[in-house]
């Protein structure tokens, strides 16, 4: 049987053989982790247009249609399809018109009959343009922060 001191120096013997192997990977791990780091780009032009291509898409599929209207309550204007309503709101955003982009996006995520698809991409093109608007609002463009205040306040709104 060994004493306690031989087994103390096998023991520190094994640390002392592992020591270089642990600041080895470490070390490699300092120098490769960093370059794992993806970053995100936002391209607000091409997210749009994704959007607006899924909203055409789905627009084979026929929405619900609505209830008639009583012959005494007053007539509304028609709302205008999905797909026409997100190609005003890119065209818009790609006028510069950003608080008119902004509403009308709002205005289309509160639409009732839309694909799941649909939802997914008018969230995405809301995300884009308020990641732009957020971009602009801070290098100091005006039109970006009134139309993020008008998103705000949007959002705060009661339904």
């Amino acid at each position: 049987m060994a004493t306690r001191r031989e087994r103390w120096m096998r023991i520190g013997h094994s640390m002392k053989m592992n020591l270089p192997m642990t600041l080895a990977t470490c070390v490699c791990l300092a120098v490769v982790a960093p370059g794992c780091h993806k970053k995100v780009t936002v391209n607000t032009n091409t997210d749009l247009e994704s959007a607006a291509s899924k909203f055409a898409i789905a627009e084979t599929v026929p929405a619900p249609a609505p209830a008639p209207a009583s012959a005494d309550a007053p007539q509304a204007p028609a709302a205008l399809p999905p797909a026409q309503e997100m190609k005003q709101a890119v065209e818009a955003y790609k006028g510069g018109q950003f608080e008119d982009a902004v509403r009308r996006l709002q205005q289309l995520r509160s639409r009732q009959a839309m694909t799941p698809q649909q939802y997914m991409a008018i969230n995405d093109a809301i995300t884009a343009v308020t990641t732009e608007l957020y971009a602009l609002a801070a290098k100091g463009d005006p039109r970006a922060v009134q139309a993020l205040k008008q998103y705000e306040k949007m959002q705060t709104q009661r339904r």
